[in-house]
């Protein structure tokens, strides 16, 4: 019995060490990438469209670290500038969504009934086309810009949220202290906007986080296919999309480290909400002290 309670404390330590080193890792990158964005470009003072033939498609160098892409513009440049736009798109985008399901799922969740079968209706049908394909449909009704990208992501992300918010606001109802307040003569909207809607805030919150990630893949997606942003303009999806043609001529560099720059922040934000989302969830936290 002895040997077995060691086991579980030396599994536990191993995980609690490994979720550790994850959450700083994740950290440092999101660090990194932040501070990149905001001082790269005022600190080089550098344009990233400026052309220069003469050098177009260097491999990484000294004075490239990334290489040159085919007008001979540095990729590093192209990257953090490409970063910074798609980071913004994203957490606009995010936070689009986020406001849209958390509305949604608070109003179904308070109304139950009728109203929440209907509202839980629209969730599904909605979810059952997949997410690029109505992004699709909606920027295709729009000329290429940020705008349209941000309401694309916006009106097909909010459904994940909107199951998350109206599940808290059901187990809420159930409270005594929200049952003192409906005994006490509150209306619905006092009892959704001072007991309903501060419960669900840090999921609400956690949602957004995490939804950051899908934005920019999102986007990225929406600029290769050339729907997204538009192509003068530098977004990771942009520029992967710009660097098909020099892959295929065995150039890899305008084509890997963009990918690098979608895929490593990305992970590391996620990484950082799986670690919040392990804090919120008590059962998560007993498993990992065991």
């Amino acid at each position: 019995m002895a040997d077995q309670n060691l086991d579980w404390r030396t599994r536990g330590a191993r995980r609690r060490s490994t979720r550790t080193w994850r959450v700083r890792s994740s950290a440092a990158i999101v660090a990194l990438v932040v501070l990149a964005v905001l001082l790269v470009p005022p600190l080089t003072n550098l344009d990233q469209q400026a052309v220069d033939l003469t050098a177009k498609l260097q491999p990484p160098s000294w004075a490239h670290p990334f290489g040159t892409d085919d007008v001979g513009r540095d990729l590093l440049l192209r990257c953090v500038y490409g970063l910074r736009v798609s980071l913004l798109v994203g957490v606009v985008a995010a936070v689009v969504a986020t406001v849209i399901g958390t509305a949604v799922g608070a109003l179904s969740g308070a109304l139950g009934g009728w109203a929440d079968r209907a509202v839980m209706r629209v969730v599904d049908t909605f979810s059952s086309v997949p997410h690029l394909l109505l992004g699709i449909f909606v920027v295709a009704m729009f000329r290429p810009g940020v705008w349209p990208v941000v309401v694309s992501v916006g009106l097909t992300h909010w459904l994940s949220t909107a199951r998350i918010v109206r599940a808290e606001v059901l187990s809420l109802r159930s409270r005594p202290y929200v049952d003192a307040a409906i005994s006490g003569g509150a209306s619905r909207r006092r009892v959704t906007v001072r007991h309903l809607l501060p419960g669900v805030l840090p999921q609400a919150a956690l949602a957004a986080v995490l939804m950051v990630p899908h934005a920019i893949w999102h986007e990225s997606a929406l600029s290769f296919l050339g729907l997204g942003l538009p192509a003068h303009q530098a977004s990771l999806g942009t520029l992967v999309q710009s660097a098909r043609g020099s892959l295929l001529a065995g150039d890899w560099w305008p084509t890997l480290f963009p990918g690098l720059f979608i895929i490593v922040p990305t992970l590391a934000v996620a990484g950082l909400g799986g670690a919040w989302r392990e804090r919120l969830d008590p059962r998560r936290r007993s498993e990992l002290t065991l």
